[in-house]
């Protein structure tokens, strides 16, 4: 299985298991009902089940990662991204949440070699999620406590890359400061100077849009067409 095809990759199937029938879960995190240590030990021996396991769990929010940051072949980059993953798999050490950092690091760098190869800009699509949750305490502006994930995503398309990769790994990835700084390569004071810059861009243009539909109006009609 490791290093296979990307058809390979995302057919495989596991045998039945009674407590083990939910292979995803909530924000990307592995629900099967068996131990966590268990399915990635049977992972990196090779089991089909424990890989499909992995890759139900975690693709859909590294697709939407990559589909929001612009990928023009989204589901074929997100393959990639997990035969990198598989490959490597039999020389991770760590828990879930490390192996989820550790998925999008890879993520990344297929992302910034997808840009080398086409830059073009990002297509930005919606995904449901509370900003103000997801960023906890680093959120710094009360104005963006009513904007959703929907509308962020849009805002972030017009925000430097730098800027917009931390806000969605910390927005849709659920990564935290470290873990970040880990996955672009800097340091944690580097990405929370982007995050904070980032936040305040986006004031600004819910700010602005605010004034332009008037008080009387949804305040982010406008983002949204």
């Amino acid at each position: 299985m490791v290093g296979e095809s990307a058809h390979q990759v995302r057919s495989a199937r596991r045998p039945a298991d009674p407590e083990g029938d939910q292979v995803s879960g909530e924000g990307g995190h592995v629900r099967t009902g068996l131990p966590f240590d268990d399915v990635l030990a049977a992972a990196q021996a090779g089991a089909a089940w424990a890989f499909e396991v992995l890759y139900r769990s975690l693709s859909p929010s590294v697709t939407g990662y990559l589909r929001l940051h612009g990928a023009v072949e989204p589901d074929d980059l997100a393959s990639e991204t997990f035969i990198g993953v598989f490959t490597g798999l039999p020389g991770f050490s760590g828990d879930e949440d490390a192996l989820r950092a550790w998925v999008f690091t890879i993520a990344h760098r297929r992302l910034i070699d997808d840009w080398r190869r086409r830059s073009r800009r990002p297509q930005v699509a919606d995904d449901p999620g509370d900003l103000t949750e997801l960023l906890g305490g680093d959120v710094e502006d009360d104005a963006l406590v009513g904007v959703g994930t929907e509308t962020v995503h849009r805002l972030c398309a017009a925000l430097p890359d730098d800027q917009r990769s931390v806000l969605l790994l910390r927005i849709l990835a659920d990564l935290t400061m470290e873990q970040v700084a880990s996955a672009m390569g800097r340091s944690v004071a580097s990405v929370k100077a982007l995050q904070r810059r980032g936040l305040r861009a986006l004031r600004t243009q819910v700010e602005n849009a605010e004034e332009r539909v008037g008080a009387n109006a949804h305040p982010y009609e406008s983002l949204r067409r």
